[in-house]
């Protein structure tokens, strides 16, 4: 078989594989919440769904956050981080198959630009703050089929980063919320 069919075969696949995820997502919805009962695996799931949907945002660090009130804050952010990094592989999937469309954006070009002069360091910069760009970046690194390990290790250092720091910050915060409103009660 050509290689280019066999491109073609991988493109169409990642693709789909893109389009099934964002529905199990949407069909999931609340459901995920009810995870939370599981502790640490609950944790994982829930961020892996809030950050598997490309250019639709969802609430995972405010979950993380309320989790660092009643578990090891270090290990929520841990195990969030690793669930975040797995569902950010839908965006790379995405730029890996539709490359040819991607190129046409805008902001992609401006992505290209700043992955080929910085790679790993733009991986682990992007994910490990908040920001909408990050979907745009794994479709930029997909594209330009940056290895799959590699912006699979700078995402989840980042994304560590990212959600231990709103599982501390949670933790302290709405540990002092909740003990005020206990005080009154």
């Amino acid at each position: 078989m050509n290689s280019r069919w066999l491109l073609l075969a991988a493109r169409i696949f990642a693709f789909l594989v893109v389009i099934a995820i964002t529905i199990f997502v949407y069909l999931v919805g609340d459901k995920a919440k009810q995870l939370a009962v599981y502790g640490y695996p609950g944790i994982f799931v829930i961020s892996f769904l809030a950050y598997a949907t490309v250019f639709v945002p969802a609430p995972g660090v405010l979950f993380v956050s309320v989790m660092g009130t009643t578990l090891t804050p270090w290990l929520v952010g841990l195990v969030a981080g690793a669930g975040a990094a797995a569902g950010e592989i839908t965006g790379y999937l995405f730029g890996f198959s539709g490359q040819p469309v991607a190129e046409k954006a805008k902001i992609y070009g401006k992505m290209v630009e700043w992955l080929n002069k910085n790679g790993a360091l733009a991986i682990l910069l992007l994910s490990a703050v908040p920001n909408p760009f990050f979907d745009v970046t794994g479709v930029a690194a997909g594209a330009l089929k940056m290895p799959v390990r590699k912006f699979m290790l700078w995402t989840w250092i980042g994304e560590t980063i990212k959600m231990m720091a709103f599982a501390y910050g949670g933790g302290v915060v709405f540990k002092y919320i909740f003990d005020w409103i206990r005080s009154w009660l």
